[in-house]
């Protein structure tokens, strides 16, 4: 791995329209026209961006039905595919997707440079009672001899499903999110970002970076996503929704994590952006967290996969005002 070229990534944040797919490609197009000047080989688009997310919840069944689209005949994804093909570009975009036997699933699609693709369904799906949750990580080969995984916003909160996916071969984390402003329940966790605030950015620029690099932004991110890079000696590219999604405020901070848990570029504009960086594969083998795997001892981990009693659906668990019921000794 040490001799091999880097990896040209970028990673893109923008405000999405609501149900308006037209719009949403449109401006997804752009963004891949210009990776393309840029000789970008890894492009990276949100959670859902195709569709859009946070008015989902409130949709009658129908209504979400009727956006969603089967993956291998969507014509949203024809579009990317193609220009996945002419740009010899791996472009990675979420969807609701409607599977054969009718069920729908937050799903996210990385369209190859051959053609091919590879779909995630997201694994802790809370977004509408009518949509499931995957049952499978999600890892693939790349034209460029390292292997590719996807988690899905939620996905990457739960420790295990990055350390699984790294186990499985992924060398490079896609973490599509929509996330920042959500009204966690958490006395610590993130709060609201005033709507208001995102409309008057302008004018109020230093009020809404502060937003965005704030407790409800960037600061929370850093609790915890550098961690899933470093622990597991992984890249982490890190694309997310900005501004007004129905009634939150996204914060963007779309960011590339290296194997160490470092940020190797990031944003905190107010604004629709693609942040790109090289990714350096030669800093995978040694890094602390690739090197902590080796001394894994599998035997004493039998916990991880027994039910404790207080597990929830991913509905529940995001939403109950259940405290957790984890032992503690």
């Amino acid at each position: 791995m040490d001799k091999m070229s880097p990896i040209k990534a970028a990673v893109v944040q923008f405000q999405h329209k609501a149900g308006d797919k037209k719009y949403n490609l449109l401006v997804m197009e752009k963004f891949i026209e210009q990776a393309a000047l840029q000789g970008i080989q890894i492009l990276a688009f949100p959670e859902m961006c195709i569709t859009g997310y946070w008015h989902v919840p409130k949709l009658p069944a129908d209504e979400v039905n009727a956006l969603a689209e089967p993956v291998a005949t969507s014509p949203s994804l024809g579009l990317v595919r193609s220009l996945a093909a002419k740009h010899q570009m791996m472009i990675c975009a979420g969807l609701i997707e409607r599977a054969d036997d009718g069920r729908l699933y937050n799903a996210y699609v990385a369209c190859m440079p051959d053609g091919t693709s590879h779909t995630h369904r997201k694994l802790h799906a809370f977004e509408h009672q009518t949509i499931s949750s995957g049952d499978s990580y999600t890892v693939f080969d790349t034209p460029w001899g390292v292997k590719a995984g996807i988690l899905i916003c939620w996905d990457n909160n739960l420790v295990e499903n990055v350390r699984a996916t790294t186990l499985l071969g992924a060398d490079i984390l896609i973490a599509p999110h929509q996330t920042g402003g959500t009204n966690s329940r958490s006395p610590h966790g993130m709060k609201p970002i005033a709507l208001d605030l995102w409309e008057q950015r302008a004018e109020r620029k230093a009020e809404m970076t502060a937003a965005i690099r704030g407790v409800s932004g960037r600061e929370w991110l850093m609790r915890w996503l550098p961690s899933r890079a470093h622990d597991n000696g992984i890249f982490i590219l890190f694309s997310n929704g900005i501004g007004a999604d129905d009634d939150e405020v996204r914060t963007g901070n779309a960011m590339i994590i290296d194997p160490y848990g470092r940020i190797v570029k990031e944003t905190d504009a107010a604004a629709d952006v693609m942040v790109t960086a090289d990714l350096d594969l030669s800093l995978i083998p040694m890094s602390s967290g690739r090197r902590w795997i080796y001394g894994r001892r599998p035997d004493l981990y039998h916990i991880l996969t027994e039910r404790q009693g207080y597990e929830r659906d991913a509905i529940t668990a995001r939403f109950s005002e259940e405290e957790t019921g984890v032992k503690k000794g």
